[in-house]
């Protein structure tokens, strides 16, 4: 029995871990809805990140010294690309797309990103296995359903397409993040990637006239940024980074699948969203392609999934 406890500690450590990632991810949708009720998208972004990025550096800088930030102009140059990728052009444009449809409709579109990897790994002559492919094709034939009409809810073509695109942008992030010079530590790395995705929300936000008028912000806005900020980004990012050296990489990876289911129910409890049959079956169409796609790979190669951002 006395052998058999750090055994049982370690497991419940894990599936604490992984209970946090799965809940705090799949709720962030749920925080940029509330958020941007009375914030630009893209500048109520940008606090977040700036703000996220002071915090972990600082960090750093107490416990560590400047060493972690020890790194060469094209690891910085890498770090600094990767940031806009996934923070300047995949969070800033679901905040944009979360103005026009539901937190679960953008977390069902946005769970393609596993499947748009693939066929990047495809053009790049790392050929995926054939059940990989398939998972490919019946994920996206979900995408197909919910994006020709939203799913029958009430929502716009510019939300879908924005939301779309951002899932594209996270994808080509999550791609270059493991192919180009990056930094060595992964917090440095974040930090850079907060600062220069921040730092491109703001000159996008104000590119597109946003405007951020600080007395007219809720105390329900400020709260749901200060939870993107100290629970969303910190965390949660914190959880996800322990798992990948404490955890099987295929049980790790199950957050793509899951994070959706728990922002669809967020949405429908907390700000009373429609679900509709439409949206159920095709978001079930994603999530099996999803499934596919991570059970396979996972069997083929021990390879350690990509953070998307998008899930700092």
């Amino acid at each position: 029995m006395t052998a058999n406890t750090p055994d049982r500690r370690a497991a419940l450590l894990v599936w604490g871990a992984l209970a946090i990632v799965y809940v705090v991810w799949g709720s962030t949708y749920l925080g940029i809805k509330i958020t941007i009720e009375s914030m630009p998208p893209m500048l109520s972004g940008a606090l977040r990140f700036v703000t996220a990025a002071l915090l972990l550096g600082g960090f750093l800088l107490i416990r560590k010294g400047r060493e972690p930030f020890r790194m060469s102009a094209r690891q910085f140059g890498g770090a600094a690309l990767v940031g806009l990728l996934l923070l300047t052009g995949g969070n800033g444009m679901v905040a944009v797309a979360e103005q026009h449809i539901s937190t679960g409709l953008a977390a069902l579109l946005v769970a393609s990103v596993p499947l748009w990897l693939v066929v990047f790994r495809f053009v790049a002559r790392d050929r995926p296995a054939l059940l990989t492919l398939a998972g490919v094709l019946v994920g996206f034939g979900g995408v197909a359903a919910l994006s020709l009409n939203g799913g029958g809810a009430a929502s716009s073509t510019t939300g879908t397409v924005v939301i779309l695109l951002a899932s594209l942008s996270w994808s080509i992030g999550s791609f270059l993040s493991a192919r180009i010079p990056m930094p060595r530590n992964v917090w440095a790395a974040s930090t850079v990637e907060m600062v220069v995705g921040g730092a491109g929300l703001v000159v996008a936000g104000l590119s597109l006239g946003e405007r951020l008028d600080f007395a007219a912000v809720s105390g329900r806005s400020w709260a749901g940024l200060a939870y993107l900020v100290l629970v969303g980004s910190l965390v949660g990012f914190t959880a996800y980074t322990w798992l990948l050296g404490n955890a099987p990489i295929s049980l790790v990876s199950t957050y793509a699948y899951v994070n959706p289911v728990v922002a669809v129910i967020l949405g429908v409890l907390v700000v009373n969203e429609h679900v509709t049959a439409q949206i159920v079956a095709g978001g079930a169409v994603i999530l099996l392609g999803v499934a596919l796609v991570v059970s396979t790979e996972r069997r083929s190669r021990n390879r350690t999934p990509v953070p998307e951002e998008v899930k700092v």
